[in-house]
């Protein structure tokens, strides 16, 4: 007597097929990603582009939707021209910053911290980043004003007349370091330093040490060792972090807001332009600068194989 097989269900037929087409379920699964990747953002980028090529009536705000290069001629007027050079000059202080304090404690993490302290360091890493933006930076806004923590240990330690000093400098001071481009320097190198740090420390998790071993072997002093065998196998992961911390500082329009000088930034033109001012236009041109400028900046980096530190 044989035996009587259930009834297959929809659910059993789609089964058996997908087992037997993998790809069919690849595509089922990949394609509703890429379609709102396609639409939602490459679409909003390609809407970006179009208008930045738009104009605006000077006398009546109404953007003229007809083709021209006269809103990019526009970037080229030198407070818009201000605007870009201060951007690029406080990312790249930033990257650099970023990458001098990460560099020890990516070092730390990969050579020195096991078991446990494995788990405590990446925990110690993460945890800013599970706090509120906002809350962060208007908790430096205090930390960094007159009356605040770091006037009141000058004070303390009578080291008031060497940040007096450091304020006085043309360029980076100010009244206070709340009011100043060094305070809004600090800022940005606290809240993305985690995103230096992660990328250098995979990167310096790969280099053997074996090659350390060899390189004292040979009787090279440590110092030697750092700048012919651990940086240049950890630069991948610098330059791999530095894509986190140019691209995040271009952008931002918060803490530029919020800390330092009434000088405006890329991020904050843009959604000052777009919005109070209502010029689109130049706001859409002014968003494109970022975009080429991190285009030129992922080739130099893909060349250079920081994408392996990712």
């Amino acid at each position: 007597m044989s035996a009587v097989l259930p009834m297959r269900g929809v659910g059993d037929r789609l089964t058996g097929v997908f087992w037997r087409r993998p790809n069919v379920l690849l595509w089922l699964m990949v394609t509703p990603p890429l379609i709102w990747l396609g639409v939602v953002y490459l679409g909003s980028l390609a809407a970006l582009l179009l208008q930045s090529f738009y104009s605006i009536d000077e006398f009546s705000g109404v953007v003229r939707e007809e083709f021209t290069l006269g809103t990019y001629a526009e970037l080229a007027r030198p407070a818009n021209f201000d605007i870009i050079l201060r951007t690029l000059i406080m990312s790249t202080a930033v990257t650099l910053g970023c990458a001098v304090l990460a560099f020890p404690i990516a070092y730390y993490g990969a050579r020195y911290a096991r078991g446990h302290w494995k788990a405590v360091f990446y925990l110690g890493i993460m945890l800013p980043l599970w706090s509120s933006y906002l809350v962060k930076v208007y908790a430096w806004k205090l930390i960094l004003a007159k009356e605040g923590i770091i006037g009141w240990a000058a004070g303390a330690t009578g080291t008031t007349p060497i940040l007096e000093a450091v304020l006085a400098i043309p360029g980076i001071g100010g009244n206070s370091l709340s009011t100043s481009y060094l305070g809004t320097w600090m800022v940005f190198v606290y809240v993305w330093l985690p995103y230096m740090i992660l990328p250098m420390q995979a990167a310096l998790e790969r280099v053997p040490t074996s090659m350390l071993e060899a390189s004292a072997d040979l009787g090279a002093t440590p110092r030697q060792t750092f700048h012919t065998v651990i940086l240049p196998l950890a630069m991948p992961g610098v330059i791999a972090g530095s894509i986190f911390t140019f691209s995040l500082t271009m952008g931002d329009y918060i803490i530029p807001q919020i800390i330092g000088t009434s000088a405006r930034f890329i991020g904050l033109a843009v959604y000052q332009l777009q919005g109070t001012a209502g010029n689109i236009p130049l706001a859409a041109a002014f968003a494109v600068v970022p975009i080429v400028v991190m285009v030129i900046y992922l080739t130099l980096a893909k060349r250079a194989g920081a994408f392996n530190a990712l």
